[in-house]
């Protein structure tokens, strides 16, 4: 097959798209974007143009590509290419790290392809917005250290505490990392960080199993499992059915039959 592509529009503040495609012969001609393109490679090798200094993107590599900045792409071997990309709104890195991303679009580090892969996971489940906002706040800050402009952060005391209060309170909603900053007045990668080293889990992991948790309470009552489903705060029963699973090794319908 000559192409593969697939594209969506994520409900994740700062993602303005994600781009997965299977590329063999077609060659992107030079243009610009108004966001970051992060990309990860795949499989095959890709050669590019990037303010008129050649480059190439592999594998165990992350590639960042500055917005507005003319750039190109095309397969460097007859085997073509497959990437995923996460086209980021500006807010996200900061127009201020352009120059710094033209001089260095290739990151080697295998952490941070590893978060990005993990990212693209979550982006791909519906009903999993916050865990894609923790780990897009985790990649971003990654991103930043390696150009040159790491967060700095003062302690905070009782910081988790309050986000898993604010969890707790907006349940069985989920509360977006930026209205948790704003609220707390903390950078959404610092709360995550927080959390995690206050409770032993990230905040999205948290939110999950109370929802559990809460479905297990409703289906023991003897509520059907595609009204716990609505009223727990999944997107449906198959998004209750996958994380109930997860989580205790059984279906929804037949841990309420142990009634």
């Amino acid at each position: 097959m000559e192409a593969r592509v697939s594209a969506w529009r994520p409900a994740v503040p700062g993602i303005a798209e994600v781009f997965h495609a299977r590329f063999i012969t077609h060659a992107y001609p030079l243009h610009t974007h108004d966001t970051w393109t992060l990309l990860i490679v795949d499989d095959g090798v890709i050669r590019y143009d990037l303010d008129r200094h050649h480059h190439g993107a592999l594998g165990p590599a992350v590639t960042l590509l500055p917005p507005n900045v003319a750039h190109d792409g095309r397969a460097a071997t007859s085997h073509g290419f497959r990437k995923r990309v996460l086209y980021l709104e500006t807010s996200v890195l900061g127009e201020d790290l352009v120059g710094a991303a033209v001089d260095q679009p290739s990151v080697a580090d295998g952490l941070l392809r590893t978060r990005i892969h993990q990212l693209h996971a979550s982006l791909a489940e519906p009903g999993d917005a916050l865990e894609a906002e923790s780990r897009l706040a985790l990649v971003a800050e990654r991103l930043r250290v390696h150009l040159g402009r790491p967060e700095t952060h003062a302690p905070k005391r009782g910081l988790a505490d309050d986000l898993r209060d604010l969890l707790d309170a907006k349940l069985p909603e989920a509360l977006t990392l930026a209205e948790a900053g704003e609220t707390l007045g903390a950078h959404p990668a610092h709360l995550v960080r927080c959390f995690g080293a206050r409770f032993g889990l990230p905040p999205h992991r948290y939110l999950t199993g109370r929802r559990v948790d809460q479905a297990r309470r409703l289906l023991l009552d003897g509520s059907p499992a595609a009204e716990v489903a609505a009223v727990a705060g999944f997107t449906d029963q198959a998004h209750l059915t996958r994380h109930f699973k997860r989580y205790l090794g059984t279906t929804p319908s037949r841990y309420s039959r142990t009634r």
